[in-house]
């Protein structure tokens, strides 16, 4: 796969996307589903380099896993005890990872996993993680880069999260439904994609309540039984898409989307000038006589979406103004203002806030992508910039974007 994206910008985007799986939901659900007992078929899955290591993952730890005709991954696995040692050199390239702690304390009560990897954002410990597993009665240990848990008394329990963490709460949701007796996560994260991971086990037979809210109620079951489930479509890719359409001059009709996933972004394309509107095929998104400025804060759902904050940058860099935005998540997603203002932008940083003073134009140079949302931000610059752009280390955006070549292409974008 090549390195780097060359992008020619000025062309205005038009015509219609068709969203993919949702990245963030389909990982934990490939995780998810070495519980269950028999064929699990997953559809509507991206085929991403992400997915493609999760599947790797679980290859090496010996489940029957691949692709059919029909574009859907099948996982079964074996009756006997799997592998429970996750391979540090699969488990470092990404986040998602850590999400076979709670699979496999569900699945056989016991899990060798590798300390995660995946994009460089921010500090993203496992703290939380592990206190929930102890509550639930695994004894946990963290030894030469992995963390090893087995259940010794596994017993419901009431889990209280100091940050609402996505990861954290798609973990112990994991390890309650197959622990004896009720649970309960308090402040837990209320994400679209913990629906879908509620929703996927619930068919098989778990007892999960509140998925969505911050208070989840789990009633633990000795067996889960396979099945077929399609994934959500993916909030942020849509979102970049969106935003795409209003930095470029165009008009994009989004389909295979969830509307509510999306407010906050529409809420904010609307506040720039953008027109959104909502029909029976998608969203229609048509960029506005000029950028506004705009505030910003990134917060856990169903607030401004962290995943969505550099792709923003991009488009408050051309902004009628100054805006401000605030990272309340990761401390380190503002990697990609450096590559901005590599293009022109005029963006400056006080603690975790960025200072956009808005420019006329941006110009086309070699850039960096520091990691997944950053790359797709620079796409969206460079489509604007005058010029040709470069980005170097685009593997981060194949990790989590499906054909991003061939659906820009098909907008009418000049990109290789």
């Amino acid at each position: 796969m090549q390195d780097n994206l060359v992008i020619e910008g000025g062309q205005a985007l038009q015509g219609s996307v068709r969203i993919s799986g949702a990245k963030n939901a389909g990982l934990v659900l490939i995780a998810a589903s070495i519980m269950a007992e028999g064929e699990t078929i997953l559809d509507n899955l991206p085929r991403i380099c992400d997915t493609e290591v999760m599947v790797e993952i679980l290859l090496e730890m010996g489940v029957d896993i691949h692709w059919n005709e029909e574009g859907s991954l099948c996982i079964y696995p074996p009756d006997h005890e799997i592998n429970c040692t996750t391979p540090y050199e699969l488990s470092k390239k990404l986040r998602a990872s850590n999400l076979f702690l709670g699979a496999l304390l569900g699945r056989q009560g016991k899990a060798i996993v590798s300390m995660p990897g995946g994009c460089d954002i921010g500090s993203r410990p496992m703290d939380l993680h592990i206190k929930g597993a102890r509550a639930l009665g695994a004894n946990v240990d963290i030894e030469h880069g992995y963390i090893s848990a087995e259940n010794r008394e596994p017993c419901g329990s009431r889990i209280y999260l100091d940050f609402p963490s996505v990861g954290a709460t798609e973990n112990l949701i994991m390890m309650a439904c197959k622990t004896p007796g009720s649970s309960i996560i308090e402040n837990a994260a209320k994400e679209p994609e913990i629906v879908d991971l509620a929703n996927f086990l619930n068919t098989m037979g778990a007892k999960i309540r509140g998925a969505g809210t911050d208070i989840i109620k789990i009633e633990g079951v000795s067996r889960l039984q396979a099945g077929r489930y399609a994934i959500i479509p993916d909030r942020i890719e849509a979102g970049t898409y969106m935003i795409a359409a209003a930095i470029s001059g165009g008009e994009i009709l989004v389909e295979n989307i969830i509307p509510t996933h999306l407010h906050p972004i529409i809420a904010k394309l609307q506040e720039v000038g953008a027109i959104v509107h909502e029909t029976d095929q998608g969203i229609i998104v048509k960029a506005g006589p000029k950028i506004m400025r705009t505030d910003i804060k990134t917060m856990p759902y169903p607030g401004f979406p962290t995943d969505m904050q550099s792709q923003m940058l991009s488009l408050l860099a051309l902004g009628n103004g100054t805006s401000i935005v605030v990272e309340n998540v990761f401390e380190n997603r503002f990697q990609i203002v450096d590559e901005l203002n590599r293009m022109g932008a005029k963006i400056k940083l006080e603690g975790h806030a960025a200072v956009v003073q808005g420019t006329k134009s941006l110009y086309g140079a070699r850039v960096k992508a520091t990691d997944l949302r950053a790359g797709a931000a620079l796409i969206i610059a460079a489509l604007a910039a005058q010029g040709e752009t470069v980005i170097e280390d685009a593997i981060h955006i194949f990790r989590g974007y499906e054909n991003v070549t061939g659906k820009f292409s098909k907008l009418g974008a000049k990109i290789r």
